[in-house]
């Protein structure tokens, strides 16, 4: 077997997936060299803060004074349908590198992992057996790539395999034994260093999906309910500001009872608690209010501190509550969670939910904006200067309106760059960057060609600013779905310029 007396890397406290270590010196003075291929199998979980599941995970090595040190991770699920194995392969290993060549660290070398649990009917063999030419894949796109796999491991029922092992009889045909979870001296030095293994992503998960308990049934109905009463206002320029100062004041009134409620062991009690702590009725009001992208962009505020905790909370339970229809719904409070784990430094978590809030709105562009941040390894510092700003520069009569300003520009504005509203997709200029200072935006702002910015209407038609909105041709196709005509607030502007700016992109928002 390759690298059975190698020493193949350095553990070290790096759980940010997907990021090069930049040649930092470790946090902690402890450091465990792994040398065998139990060792590496037995590491992947604190490599990664998690235990992956049906997941291809590959890990690059760095060449530092003779010694292999990890450097970045990255993980992807394993296709149902190996027909998708070629692409599936292709995608993870130029993605990796490509990403990582960005931060300027192209990885030497890789360990691959192939973790799968065996289906009904299955041996941790058949799994091994089953993977193979996906192994082979993997080792091959990358070798295309000028990186080799010095070893490529798969982790099944407790066992694992080697498919790097080309020695006869060195390996079990029904594979070795795993060490029992956090007992090896890994496990140790990671207790001491202060890292934790989080249990499975579908564990993650379960925290964030809609409920399917008797109780959704309920939920829907008041969501129904909800519905009826808030869209319209939330469509009525006149009315759409009450509706976002109500929203508002019910989510911070809520915040504080999560922050004052005691607390509780284990994640799925705390949930469960939180849950009676919120009535269906003032679940479907936040919900439905949170449609309103600038009432959204506000409630992201609270993202630090002692507010970010409960608020974390809240949205993760009211993303649960968006059951049945309503489904869709769940993008803005998953992306608010994803925003508040990645600014309180849970890049895990985030990019789960980002990714669960992209899966229920393909189209939410804060989640894709946000995900390919936090994907990037940025800092979402600039995202929280600008809403620091906006939460301490607001005055009420900014709430809700976009009017005319002789104002100076925000400093979140001036973070943001320069706007170019029909250019989706254009790149931003950097925060900072010479001659970013930002015009004063009215209404009746100029678009890119000179002419009058024109503003989409419910039907997806420009018409000129400062024309009235349109009705709807008919009630929204999805209960509830707010599709807002009109442009944003200040507030709005800053939550999504912000976003841009840290992942280097702009693009126009259309719809909550």
């Amino acid at each position: 077997m390759t690298n059975h007396s190698e020493t193949t890397g350095s553990f070290e406290n790096d759980d940010t997936a997907r990021r090069e270590l930049l040649g930092e010196e470790s946090a902690h003075d402890t450091q465990v060299t792994l040398r065998t291929p139990a060792e590496l199998a037995d590491a992947l979980p604190y490599l990664l803060g998690y235990r992956p599941e049906d997941s291809i995970v590959l890990v690059a090595l760095h060449d530092r004074a003779g010694r292999g040190r990890f450097g970045g991770r990255a993980r992807l699920g394993i296709p149902a349908s190996e027909e998708d194995w070629g692409d599936a392969a292709r995608q993870l290993a130029q993605g990796f590198v490509a990403t990582s060549e960005r931060r300027g660290n192209r990885p030497q070398r890789l360990i691959a992992f192939f973790c799968q649990e065996p289906s009904r009917g299955e041996a941790g063999r058949d799994v091994m057996l089953r993977l193979a030419p996906l192994a082979d894949a993997v080792r091959a796109k990358c070798s295309d790539l000028d990186i080799p796999v010095i070893e490529s491991l798969c982790i099944a029922d407790g066992r694992f395999w080697s498919y790097s092992c080309g020695a006869e009889g060195c390996c079990p045909d029904d594979g070795t034994p795993m060490g029992l979870p956090g007992t090896s001296v890994l496990a140790a030095a990671a207790t001491y260093a202060g890292i934790q293994v989080r249990g499975t992503l579908r564990e993650l998960r379960a925290r964030l999906l809609p409920w399917e308990t008797g109780a959704a049934l309920d939920q829907e109905v008041a969501l129904d309910s909800a519905g009826m009463a808030l869209v319209p206002r939330i469509l009525d320029d006149t009315a759409r500001a009450a509706v976002a100062e109500e929203t508002i004041e019910l989510a911070e009134r809520i915040i504080g009872r999560f922050a004052a409620a005691p607390p509780v062991s284990g994640a799925h009690p705390a949930d469960l608690r939180d849950d009676e702590l919120l009535a269906h009725d003032e679940a479907a009001t936040l919900i439905l209010g949170l449609q309103d992208r600038t009432t959204r962009d506000r409630a992201a505020a609270w993202m630090e501190g002692d507010e970010a905790g409960p608020a974390l909370r809240l949205w993760r339970a009211l993303a649960r509550r968006c059951v049945g229809p309503y489904r869709e719904h769940a993008a803005a409070p998953l992306t608010l969670a994803g925003w508040v784990a990645w600014s309180a430094g849970d890049e895990l978590e985030a990019r789960e939910a980002f990714a669960m809030a992209l899966g229920a709105d393909p189209d939410y562009l804060f989640a894709r904006l946000l995900h390919q941040a936090c994907n990037e390894g940025l800092d979402p510092e600039s995202i929280r200067r600008c809403l620091r700003t906006e939460r301490e520069g607001r005055a009420p009569e900014d709430r809700g309106e976009d009017e005319a300003s002789d104002e100076p520009p925000t400093m979140a504005e001036e973070d943001a760059g320069t706007v170019t509203p029909a250019q989706g997709g254009a790149a931003a200029r950097p925060a900072g960057a010479a001659g970013g200072r930002r015009r004063r935006r009215t209404r009746a702002s100029q678009d890119v060609d000179g002419g009058p910015r024109r503003l989409r209407g419910d039907d997806g038609r420009s018409r000129p600013a400062g024309s009235p909105p349109q009705p709807p041709a008919a009630w929204p196709a999805r209960p509830g779905r707010v599709r807002q005509s009109g442009t944003r607030t200040r507030a709005g502007d800053a939550m999504s310029d912000g976003a841009a700016a840290a992942s280097g992109r702009r693009e126009t928002e259309r719809d909550g």
